[in-house]
């Protein structure tokens, strides 16, 4: 197998000019050859034509009918008047085929010539004969005076200089031909050199890319398509030296925040964690020993139990987020079913907020996941609806199969969010509509859902429209579930 491309480039011309030149020498033999029977032809035509009126006053002046016998009688006049006429040799036959008189009797005695056989069955026909340097024609006609066939007149002419002369234009036009076709293949084959040698640099240079080598480097000193491609190649290629060096700072910076983002949830845990159990225990000592001033019990109590509430509440979603860890126990999850659950069980909530759900939501809406989590993001997804929609309003929920994906669709009426705050929703502790957050809310939410649909590797959109608020998250169908149930 041919790989070289400078190799495939020059036997592809040569095959290409070697066709060409076969088939131009085939299509110029075949015009001259056509040419040279067209001018015959007409030569042919006009002798005979010559002839025929030759024929027709001979007849006049010796006041001959159209009898084939006088026509004997006058053949060796009429043969050798003709011979003189046209200067070429001639045979007078009978309508039967035999000769009467031939001016050169070693080419015209022939009577099985197959000119001389269509004259008889009374057509005009010649036949060509080629020799080394000779070609001749034997023509033959029947004479016809006054609708009568009276005997057959038979030339022999020679066309040899028609034929040396086309066949020197021929060997010239093939000569020529040839030279130019060799000049042609020769300049290609120049152009191929100056563009493959470049490509075979290229392409030593890009394996050494390819092996690890950046400080390869190209130089051609041209101008051309060849000389950019050089250029543009040695800026790849420092171009993909600045990227590593980037992605290589940006590595190391990531680790260094993933290291600050886990010592910082770890470090907020603990401290939630030691005042939630100091609070919790002080609630009980009052519980137990605080009935002597009444108020100050229930004053203090609630209080005590609400924060512990709180930051209980905060403790976990705290570590909801830093757990970022996905799990391995996935399965099939009909989450349209998940859904429809949740907004019944989230309806209570929704009155108590003077609003209400509805919910379209397709059967079948099968996805590999775990039914915790996702349950765990339609709480997360609807209770924020509920908490940021106006109020009175209604919250649009909906589940359906698109574009091969299972969507789930939730839409309410809101307080525009501008884009900047768009981009920092899932971010751990935003709160986008922070004035009108409800008491107790950290902006840990949204975060959890963005770690949940990244682990059932989903797509979550936010987009905020005409005072509309429209979150969108898709999850791959799992079409073998969905056929199986």
């Amino acid at each position: 197998m041919i790989r070289k491309i400078s190799l495939k480039f020059l036997l592809g011309l040569l095959f290409i000019f070697l066709i060409s030149f076969m088939v131009l020498s085939q299509t110029v033999q075949a015009f001259i050859r056509t040419s040279n029977q067209d001018l015959i032809t007409s030569e042919l035509v006009g002798l005979k034509n010559n002839s025929n009126v030759y024929v027709r006053q001979a007849f006049l002046i010796n006041h001959y009918s159209n009898n084939e016998l006088y026509f004997g009688e006058m053949a060796e006049e009429l043969g050798n008047s003709l011979n003189h006429a046209t200067g070429n040799s001639v045979g007078v036959y009978t309508v039967n085929g035999e000769p009467l008189y031939t001016s050169d009797k070693s080419v015209l005695q022939q009577k099985e010539s197959k000119d001389l056989q269509e004259a008889v069955a009374g057509k005009t026909a010649y036949s060509i004969r080629y020799s080394e340097n000779q070609t001749t024609v034997m023509f033959s006609y029947p004479v016809v005076i006054d609708g009568a066939k009276v005997g057959i007149l038979r030339y022999f002419k020679d066309f040899s200089q028609l034929y040396q002369q086309s066949n020197r234009i021929l060997d010239i036009t093939l000569y020529i031909t040839l030279a130019i076709f060799s000049a042609a293949f020769l300049f290609s084959y120049i152009l191929s050199r100056h563009i493959t040698l470049p490509l075979g640099k290229l392409a030593h240079a890009s394996s050494q890319v390819k092996n690890g080598n950046l400080d390869v480097r190209i130089r051609f000193k041209r101008k051309d398509e060849i000389g950019r491609l050089a250029e543009n190649f040695n800026d790849m290629i420092e171009q993909i030296s600045r990227q590593i060096s980037i992605i290589s700072k940006d590595r190391d910076h990531l680790k260094e925040l993933h290291q600050q983002e886990k010592r910082f949830f770890d470090n907020i845990t603990h401290e939630l964690k030691t005042p939630l159990t100091s609070i919790l225990g002080y609630a009980e000592m009052i519980k137990l020993n605080g009935e002597r001033d009444r108020g100050f019990f229930e004053k203090g109590m609630n209080h005590i139990i609400e924060e512990s509430k709180r930051l209980h509440t905060m403790v976990l979603k705290l570590l909801e987020v830093s757990r970022q860890v996905k799990g391995d126990d996935l399965e099939a999850v009909d989450a349209g079913a998940v859904l429809r659950d949740v907004c019944d069980s989230m309806a209570m909530r929704a009155q108590r907020y003077k609003k209400r759900i509805r919910a379209d939501i397709e059967s079948d809406l099968w996805i590999m996941g775990q039914t915790g989590r996702i349950r765990q993001l339609f709480i997360n997804l609807i209770d924020n609806a509920i908490k940021y929609s106006w109020a009175f309003s209604e919250i649009e929920v909906k589940g359906l199969h698109a574009d091969g994906k299972v969507r789930f669709v939730l839409d309410n009426p809101s307080d525009a969010i501008s884009s900047e705050q768009l981009s920092k929703l899932f971010e751990p502790f935003y709160l986008a509509h922070s004035k009108d957050s409800e008491q107790g809310s950290v902006g840990l939410g949204l975060s959890i859902v963005k770690s949940i649909v990244d682990e059932q590797e989903g797509a979550i959109s936010v987009i905020s429209h005409n005072n509309r608020t429209v979150v969108t998250v898709e999850f791959d169908r799992l079409k073998a579930a969905e056929e199986g149930n």
